[in-house]
């Protein structure tokens, strides 16, 4: 892994952007692999601005979101694809048919994370994958403990993750308990990886994840059968 220390979030977002924006300079074809979360916010926002500007065009680019919450649909304020929406796809110039996220509202759970699956193959992989890291190690919704299946699956949320994830929810009791998530051999598919974290309470978890053994106990610790994984942060490792 290659570990990169900026001063601040604000550096990270922006270091972030630029290499996103050359994958698509590069390959305007590419599939990106996009995350949620606060993490990446402010990255989307550089995008937004460049694409605003007009020096890049995402006309051509597909994108593929890690998760979405069981039982929300793309109209719910939580969901993920709204989320998406919100910070991202309706500032770009991103086909809606080319934005590709799981479908929190389907009947039939498992047959929705096959058909999953099956569009991850159909993209031929993803060109750059965008993570952040949770305070307990996970990535996506891969909790601690868990069988980190190699294909997408529905994820039990731990109280810490659904804690974590309540200040974007009127209160604890209206977080999911559920999520549709791809798998960490699905996210380790992926070209090249990008993992974004910031602010003291990340540092831990990075820093099991990037020198500590290879355990399901921390998920993106899976990160480092990966060939080629870059980490911003604004936080000194030891």
């Amino acid at each position: 892994m290659k570990v990169i220390q900026k001063k601040d979030y604000e550096e990270i977002s922006r270091t972030a952007a630029e290499r996103i924006l050359a994958m698509v300079q590069e390959k305007p074809s590419c599939v990106l692999g996009l995350a949620t979360g606060s993490t990446p916010i402010r990255t989307y926002e550089f995008l937004a601005m460049a694409c605003q500007q007009r020096r890049i065009t995402f006309e051509k680019t597909c994108s593929i979101n890690l998760d979405e919450y069981v039982g929300l649909g793309e109209a719910d304020p939580q969901s993920y694809r709204f989320f998406m929406e919100t910070h991202l796809f309706r500032h770009i110039d991103i086909k809606r048919e080319n934005t590709h996220l799981p479908d929190g509202l389907a009947a039939d759970l498992e047959a929705e994370c096959r058909r999953y699956d099956s569009l991850y193959a159909q993209l031929s992989g993803v060109d750059l994958q965008l993570l952040g890291i949770g305070q307990n190690g996970h990535i996506g919704f891969n909790e601690p403990g868990a069988v980190l299946d190699a294909n997408t699956h529905v994820a039990l949320l731990s109280e810490n993750t659904r804690a974590a994830n309540s200040r974007n929810f009127s209160s604890l009791s209206e977080v999911p308990h559920r999520a549709i998530t791809l798998g960490m051999g699905g996210i380790l598919k992926a070209r090249h990886i990008l993992l974004l974290a910031s602010g003291e309470q990340k540092k831990e978890a990075v820093q099991k994840a990037l020198y500590g053994k290879v355990d399901p106990a921390v998920p993106a610790s899976f990160l480092q059968l990966h060939p080629d994984v870059t980490v911003l942060c604004d936080f000194a490792l030891t």
